[in-house]
C-alpha cells in the first residue's frame, strides 16, 4: 500500500520538480537575454520533459526497459493527441510557418528514426533480438545536437512579426535564488522519479499486464503533466505558439535526449510488438501536420480538429487496454 501512496506522491513530485527546474533555468535564460520564443523551444520543453528524463534514468538502471521505452512513446502520443487537442478546444491554436515546416517535420524525423533504430537488428541483420543500443543513443545524441543548432541559428533569422506576440511569463530571481531553485527542482524529480519506477512495477505485477502497457498509458500521462499545465496556461493567454512549440519540442527532447541517455546507460530490449505503438506515434506528427492546411485557414489547429485529436487518443486507449 504505500508504495501506491509513494507512486501518486512522485507524480506530484514530478510536476513541482519540474517547475522549480524551469523556472530557475528561464530566469537565468532571461537574465541572458536570451528570447522567449527560444526559451519555449528549449529550456521549457526540457523541463517539461525533465520528469521522462529523470524516470528514465532510473527505469534504466534497474533494468526496466519496457518502462523506459513506453513512457517516451506514450508521452508523445498523449502530448499531441490529448494536450493539443485540449488546448485547441481551449482557443485554436494558431502556429508559425517555421513550426509547421521545420519543427514538427523534424518531430516526425525523430519518431521515424526512433522507429528504424528500434529495428535495426532485424531489418539489417534478420535477428530476433531487437534493442536501442549505444549507438543507436549516440545517433539520437548527434541528432538532438543538430536540432538545436538548426534552433538557435534560425530562430534570429525570423521575422519580427513571427515572434512579437511570444511572450513567457517569466519571473525574476536573484542569480544565486535562480541556481537554488535548479538544484532544489532536480532533487525533488530524483525522488518522485524513485517513487513512481517503484509503483509501476508493483502496478505492473499486481494487475499482471507488462510493464509496457504501465509505462505507455499510467507513467506517460503522469510525466506529461507539466507539458499539459505549461501548454493550457500559454493557450490561456494566446501564446499559441508557445503551446504547440512547447509540444514539438518536448516530443523531440524525449526521443533524441531521453532515449538517447536512457541507451547509453543500458541497452534498451525492444519488444517488437512496440512497433504498433511506434507507428501510432508517427501517426500523431504526421497528422498535426496535415491538420495545418485543413481548417478555414492554413496554419491553424481548431476546435473541431483538437475534438477529433482527443477521439484518436481514447481510441488509442482503448486499444492498449484490448491489448492488455
Amino acid at each position: 500500500m504505500l508504495t501506491y501512496i509513494l507512486f501518486i506522491i512522485g507524480f506530484v513530485l514530478l510536476i513541482k520538480g519540474a517547475d522549480f527546474l524551469v523556472n530557475g533555468a528561464s530566469a537565468i535564460a532571461r537574465r541572458l537575454k536570451i528570447s522567449d520564443l527560444i526559451i519555449g523551444l528549449t529550456i521549457v520543453a526540457f523541463g517539461t520533459s525533465a520528469p521522462e528524463l529523470i524516470v528514465n534514468i532510473f527505469a534504466s538502471t534497474q533494468g526496466n526497459t519496457q518502462i523506459a521505452i513506453g513512457n517516451v512513446i506514450g508521452s508523445n502520443i498523449f502530448n499531441i493527441f490529448l494536450i493539443l487537442g485540449i488546448s485547441s478546444i481551449i482557443f485554436p491554436l494558431v502556429v508559425t510557418k517555421s513550426t509547421v515546416w521545420k519543427e514538427i517535420p523534424f518531430c516526425l524525423f525523430a519518431t521515424l528514426l526512433l522507429g528504424i533504430l528500434a529495428n535495426d537488428n532485424l531489418i539489417f541483420q534478420n535477428s530476433s533480438i531487437s534493442e536501442i543500443s549505444r549507438i543507436d543513443a549516440f545517433i539520437f545524441i548527434i541528432s538532438l545536437i543538430i536540432f538545436l543548432f538548426y534552433i538557435f541559428r534560425n530562430v534570429k533569422k525570423q521575422k519580427k512579426e513571427d515572434i512579437k506576440d511570444v511572450t513567457l511569463d517569466i519571473k525574476q530571481y536573484s542569480l544565486g535564488k535562480s541556481l537554488l531553485y535548479i538544484v532544489v527542482g532536480l532533487i525533488i524529480l530524483n525522488i518522485g522519479a524513485k517513487w513512481v519506477v517503484d509503483g509501476a512495477v508493483e502496478l505492473a505485477l499486481f494487475f499482471r499486464v507488462s510493464q509496457s502497457l504501465i509505462g505507455l498509458t499510467i507513467v506517460a500521462a503522469g510525466t506529461s503533466l507539466p507539458e499539459l499545465a505549461t501548454s493550457a496556461v500559454a493557450t490561456y493567454n494566446r501564446n499559441t505558439d508557445i503551446a504547440v512549440g512547447n509540444i514539438v519540442g518536448s516530443n523531440i527532447f524525449n526521443i533524441l535526449l531521453i532515449l538517447g541517455i536512457s541507451a547509453m546507460i543500458r541497452p534498451l530490449s525492444f519488444n517488437v510488438a512496440s512497433n504498433i505503438d511506434i507507428g501510432v506515434a508517427i501517426l500523431a506528427p504526421l497528422i498535426l501536420f496535415i491538420t495545418m492546411f485543413t481548417g478555414r485557414k492554413k496554419y491553424l489547429l481548431e476546435r473541431w480538429e483538437g475534438i477529433i485529436f482527443i477521439f484518436l487518443y481514447i481510441f488509442y486507449l482503448i486499444f492498449l487496454i484490448y491489448r492488455g
